[in-house]
């Protein structure tokens, strides 16, 4: 890609996303925690971003659904919860928020169960850029098919790095974290899974490479692709944080 393609104009989209610029140096908007780190030691941390389950849907800057296919509601194991559900033939049924600026480093964590009733794959987390043309698209996602979960970083090119995969079912919780630095071509990744650091495909626990792509950035959470069946994606609020052990404190 040129330099000049890279940093062309967005164009105006159907969504309009909540303009949330984050900085782990000065960590601007958020709120402070203090939680209880793996070795049992407490671990200062700042929360960056996370969604307001008290608030609903509207906490998110965006939710590109059917009309009540997004929601909140009651799990046995985790409490209050979202609930994306997509519908058979439908595109998505994804949040979006918040958005994010190249250069910086942050951690995410939530936990995540899905149902898919069909063999095809749905993503059910993106590092989503703008333009999606000529672009990464997706710098990183996370996808789910019936009985396995993967990992891919996607470079400037479009062409898919599978970085991980593990088995899975559906109606099973699972536990993610990521340490993300984004970059054009120098970006970095960090994984943990049910709690547990992961080694990439490519030997190494990190990887680095296209993080960031495009004029915007942003996250999303929910099913992703058409498909002949119903997918289901139920999902603890996502905390974006200084360190990983704020990251990981709703989990």
């Amino acid at each position: 890609m040129s330099l000049l393609s890279h940093h062309r104009k967005v164009a105006v989209g159907a969504v309009a996303l909540a303009t949330l610029a984050i900085s782990c140096g000065s960590a601007t908007a958020s709120s402070s925690a203090v939680v209880a780190g793996p070795t049992g030691a407490a671990a200062a941390g700042k929360v960056l971003w996370t969604p307001s389950i008290s608030k609903g849907p509207s906490s998110f800057a965006s939710v590109q659904c059917a009309s009540g296919n997004f929601d909140v509601v009651k799990d046995p194991a985790k409490g209050s919860v979202w609930r994306a559900f997509q519908a058979a033939g439908e595109e998505r049924c994804e949040t979006l928020s918040p958005n994010l600026k190249e250069g910086d480093t942050f951690y995410l964590g939530w936990s995540s169960k899905v149902d898919i009733q069909d063999s095809n794959s749905r993503y059910v987390f993106q590092l989503k850029c703008s333009p999606s043309t000529d672009t990464a698209n997706h710098p990183i996602e996370i996808d789910a098919t019936t009985g396995r979960i993967r990992l891919q970083e996607w470079d400037t090119d479009h062409v898919a790095h599978s970085l991980w995969t593990a088995p899975t079912t559906n109606g099973q919780w699972h536990s993610y974290a990521l340490k993300i630095r984004l970059g054009r071509t120098d970006g970095t990744i960090d994984f943990w899974f049910d709690g547990v650091k992961q080694t990439f495909t490519t030997g190494s626990g990190t990887f680095t490479g296209t993080t960031w792509d495009g004029d915007r950035n942003y996250l999303k959470w929910g099913s992703y692709h058409p498909s002949s069946g119903d997918a289901t994606n139920t999902f603890t609020s996502p905390i974006m944080a200084t360190t990983l052990e704020a990251a990981t404190a709703g989990s």
